[in-house]
């Protein structure tokens, strides 16, 4: 069997190793138009910002390397051109001699991958201070750029992963950053409630953060920014992270099924509409592991595993992929942000409006051992079933464990019910008797048994918010949560005592949402006749 392989950043070579290990006699191509190949792209704002200093660590794997140790014949700087499906053929150019040549293949993967995408700003395809980042050769053009012109201030457009760890690196290096997003928060699609901790963060740490606002004209080859509010930014230099489209024009020119958005349809065995044609990576609509909703695949971790199981499908072995989860993390300073899942935000998107939501903010570890800190847990489940839909995750430490506990219980298919009973590691310097995520388990538990009710601030109508009693339980000498005024102050040791204070013919919002506080003042408040409910802002 001859298989051709296009593309060599992630998905492709994943496949193209691993189904060398199932069958040495197969002739297996990669078919790479850029200089690299098995490239940590990941890495990248982390090698701008000096954390990495070995640039040749960013490159796993060389062609040399895999025609070496694992007979691969891999050709970068090829393009593939075309593909004909009928004659089972693809037209590639190299790049470097300028030869157009035709290659047959028995089967064809493509891992075409995803590339940034400038927006439609007047004057900055034409400035010269003008960046985006998404390969090894982008890198290296900024690093260049960092050492012979010196610029003292970046700007960058777009607030999501890439753009915070942007931030934090060029913080890093001493320059002033301006973090600028049409959006009215920071890392989408995160939900507000978790959103606020890590604009916090980054304004903590000197990055200044215009939100709400876009760029809409380059000037002065790129060193004049005129944005939306009529305000004009002066900057050294200005970084593109908005988005990604799919490389799709070959397999659209094919004549290859595309969504709506552009990503090649594939099934749970990632076959394309073209017979011997498969697709992995970020190139590709699969479904959601959660839901079964079409939804690309856009982690650089998803392409690897996926290429490691087509592997395993191609050769004769009955598999699908289960779907996709979606599980992410990233560094904001001092801060940890991780999302499996949904969030409310793309749950809205997707047209689910069954499910329900808790907030909780459990100790990382055991509050008795030093530098426990608060782990802000927000979890999506179906209030009918208790199936998880997805959850989000800011803290200081033990971020990432509690999200790959959850990625775990979703594969499992368990519920947010059954949640409490995971066992869990513990020791003081780890976690809790109860892990907080038992602890939201807990809560799920208490919401689907209506034990006790929660609401968003944003959802309550104004007479709900006019005839309601704000209350907050803070005990003297703790900081206020929330940014909510209250109508009355009375810490939860005092409130079985001043349970006078507080009228009974009016609903009760509870303000103060750190740790069980706000679950027991509900108790005890319901067990004395009042109505009841948690503000969770």
């Amino acid at each position: 069997m001859k298989v051709i392989v296009i593309g060599g950043i992630a998905g492709g070579p994943s496949f193209a190793t691993r189904f060398r290990r199932l069958n040495e006699q197969n002739e297996i191509i990669i078919l790479e138009r850029g200089e690299h190949i098995s490239i940590a792209s990941c890495a990248l704002p982390y090698y701008l910002g000096g954390v990495i200093t070995d640039r040749d660590s960013l490159i796993e794997r060389t062609p040399a390397v895999l025609k070496q140790k694992n007979n691969i014949d891999v050709r970068v700087n090829n393009e593939v051109t075309a593909i004909d499906p009928g004659r089972h053929v693809v037209s590639v150019k190299d790049l470097n001699s300028g030869q157009q040549y035709e290659e047959d293949y028995d089967k064809l993967v493509l891992a075409t991958g995803a590339r940034p995408v400038l927006p439609p700003i007047d004057g900055i395809e034409s400035a010269t201070n003008v960046f985006t980042l998404r390969s090894l050769a982008d890198g290296d053009r900024i690093k260049d750029y960092l050492q012979t012109a010196s610029p003292k201030q970046v700007t960058i457009l777009g607030a999501g992963a890439a753009g915070v760890e942007l931030s934090e690196n060029f913080r890093r290096l001493g320059l002033s950053v301006t973090l600028i997003d049409q959006a009215d928060k920071v890392m989408l699609p995160y939900d507000q409630e978790l959103t606020g901790f890590l604009q916090d963060e980054l304004v903590k740490n000197g990055v200044e953060v215009k939100l709400g606002e876009t760029i809409d004209s380059v000037e002065d080859s790129g060193r004049e920014l005129h944005l939306s509010d009529g305000n004009v930014l002066n900057t050294d230099m200005l970084l593109v992270v908005t988005g990604v489209t799919p490389n799709s024009e070959v397999a659209e020119r094919a004549g290859i099924e595309l969504s709506t958005d552009g990503h090649i349809v594939v099934n749970g065995q990632f076959e394309t509409s073209e017979s011997d044609i498969y697709a992995i990576g970020d190139v590709i609509e699969t479904t959601s592991r959660i839901t079964g909703l079409p939804i690309p695949s856009l982690l650089s971790s998803a392409a690897n595993r996926q290429g490691h199981l087509l592997a395993d499908i191609l050769n004769g072995e009955p598999l699908h992929y289960p779907g996709f989860t979606g599980v992410s993390v990233a560094k904001v300073f001092n801060l940890t942000a991780s999302m499996v899942g949904y969030s409310e935000e793309t749950l809205q998107a997707a047209g689910v409006t069954n499910y329900a939501s808790l907030f909780v903010t459990p100790f990382d570890h055991a509050y008795f051992y030093p530098n426990a800190k608060r782990l802000n847990i927000k979890l999506l489940y179906e209030p009918d079933t208790g199936k998880i839909l997805g959850g989000q995750f800011v803290g200081e430490n033990g971020v990432d464990k509690r999200s790959g506990e959850l990625s775990t219980a979703i594969a499992g298919g368990l519920t947010i019910d059954e949640l409490p009973g995971v066992e869990l590691p513990y020791s003081p310097p780890f976690s809790a008797p109860r892990d907080p995520l038992n602890m939201a388990g807990y809560v799920g538990i208490n919401q689907r048994q209506q034990a006790n009710q929660t609401v968003k601030y944003s959802d309550l109508t104004e007479p709900e918010r006019w005839d309601g009693t704000f209350l907050d339980i803070h005990e003297e000498g703790k900081p206020a949560s929330g940014k909510i005024d209250s109508d009355l102050a009375i810490p939860l040791t005092e409130l079985r005592d001043r349970l006078k204070e507080i009228p009974i013919d009016h609903t009760v919002y509870i303000l103060y949402r750190k740790g069980l506080g706000p679950y027991n003042a509900s108790r005890i408040l319901a067990g004395n006749g009042y109505d009841v409910k948690i503000v969770t802002e």
